[in-house]
């Protein structure tokens, strides 16, 4: 396959797939359990989610790997099998993507906080670059440093997958929204974070989870006023969530997801998908959009 960059330089809009815990959670994933041990004992479940986003029409899935750091491990008693659990996550997604969908390899945040002094900047280093390489070996296109609110954090991913795989290197920030604009928990705008995303090394960046789809416009455009060309992914939320009789719930309906594909299109995003309370009907509904642009 091309690179995912090669072909959105050519002037596509590709789309990625929707939340994976949602979906695991649907399928029985207790709260407070670790979702990265079903790569090794619910194997068909993982493949599942998987499949559902192929089928409905995702150009690139991820992996179930987005809590599969050491420092993240290790509070389950997985932290002797990081490459294994990151590893066998990659081939289950490659397994269902086959050779014609990408392979994106999660990695969220480690918990732990350079600013406090909890973790060096080695030790963080040598965290992703071990997560990075287990992901590579298990088949991932590329790795999809995602839903970062630490800046620095963000960027030693981004050097550590850069500089020991051979995959193109994703990174999105999770930003909320303010009185004084958009920001991340740590007070990271959305155009200082391109800026300094960019200069990290990331082939693409982003932005996902924290608001509905409708925010995410104003995000992107603060990010693509900062570079015209740097291939842009959003993976929104189904909505702000509300509680309801208890549960924690995602309002969004694909179609309205749906009616803010083409304004977040026009404001510069390459990549959509979906994140928190998104399912594989969102993901074939903004698909749907996507084609019909390609018409015309």
């Amino acid at each position: 396959m091309k690179k995912i960059t090669e072909r959105i330089f050519s002037g596509e809009v590709l789309v990625s797939d929707g939340a994976w815990g949602t979906m695991l959670h649907s399928k029985g994933l207790k709260v407070g359990e670790c979702p990265e041990r079903w790569n090794l004992e619910r194997r068909t479940d993982v493949m599942d989610v998987a499949k559902g986003y192929v089928a409905a029409g995702s150009d690139m899935i991820e992996t179930n790997s987005f809590g599969g750091s050491r420092f993240k491990l290790e509070y389950y008693g997985l932290g002797e099998r990081v490459v294994e659990v990151n590893k066998t996550a990659a081939e289950i997604s490659r397994a269902a993507a086959g050779d014609k969908v990408y392979v994106l390899g999660s990695m969220g945040p480690t918990g732990k906080m350079l600013l406090t002094g909890d973790v060096t900047e080695e030790e963080l280093y040598d965290c992703f670059k071990e997560q990075a390489m287990a992901l590579e070996a298990g088949g991932a296109d590329a790795i999809a440093v995602e839903t970062m609110f630490d800046l620095e954090e963000a960027k030693c991913a981004i050097r550590s997958a850069k500089e020991n795989t051979k995959c193109e290197i994703i990174c999105t920030m999770t930003f909320d929204a303010g009185e004084a604009g958009f920001h991340t928990m740590m007070g990271t705008t959305p155009e200082a974070a391109a800026e300094s995303l960019i200069d990290a090394g990331a082939d693409i960046i982003g932005t996902n989870c924290g608001n509905g789809i409708k925010n995410m416009i104003g995000i992107v455009e603060q990010m693509r006023a900062i570079d015209r060309k740097i291939p842009i992914l959003v993976q929104a939320n189904a909505g702000l969530p509300i509680v309801v009789e208890g549960k924690t719930i995602f309002p969004e309906t694909p179609e309205e997801m749906a009616k803010w594909i083409n304004p977040l299109i026009e404001a510069g995003a390459n990549i959509i998908g979906g994140c928190c309370g998104t399912t594989p009907d969102h993901i074939r509904r903004i698909v749907e959009v996507v084609a019909a642009r390609r018409k015309y």
